[in-house]
């Protein structure tokens, strides 16, 4: 899968608010990390290992913003993965850096946020 069909599946099953084909989108092992796992988990490091963590985190950001909705401003591609800027609905911008395995799923995702978010 190349990173252009990979965020195209992303949005949508963010769009559709669809948590098991938003985990389709990820590799068994991710290895996630982001400024809201330090607030909503109270990791330092800020760091999710694995789909099951990864699962809970979603879960709760989609409890957390009942209108959420991603809309893409650029995507930068690389031989293995992508960066995705967005906007969220609150007006908070996102770079999601991801580099994609060999079965096309997000092994590694950094996530930085322009501002503070829960």
């Amino acid at each position: 899968m190349d990173a252009r069909a990979h965020v195209d599946a992303w949005l949508a099953a963010w769009q559709d608010r669809d948590l098991d084909a938003i985990m389709a989108c990820y590799a068994e092992g991710v290895d996630f990390v982001a400024s809201t796992v330090v607030r909503r988990w109270g990791r330092a490091d800020g760091r999710l290992h694995g789909r099951d963590e990864l699962r809970l985190h979603f879960e709760q950001g989609l409890k957390l913003a009942p209108g959420l909705t991603f809309t893409e401003e650029a995507l930068l591609s690389s031989p293995d993965g992508y960066a995705l800027f967005y906007h969220r609905e609150n007006g908070n911008r996102v770079l999601d850096v991801v580099e994609l395995d060999a079965a096309g799923q997000a092994a590694r995702v950094r996530a930085f946020y322009e501002h503070h978010q829960h």
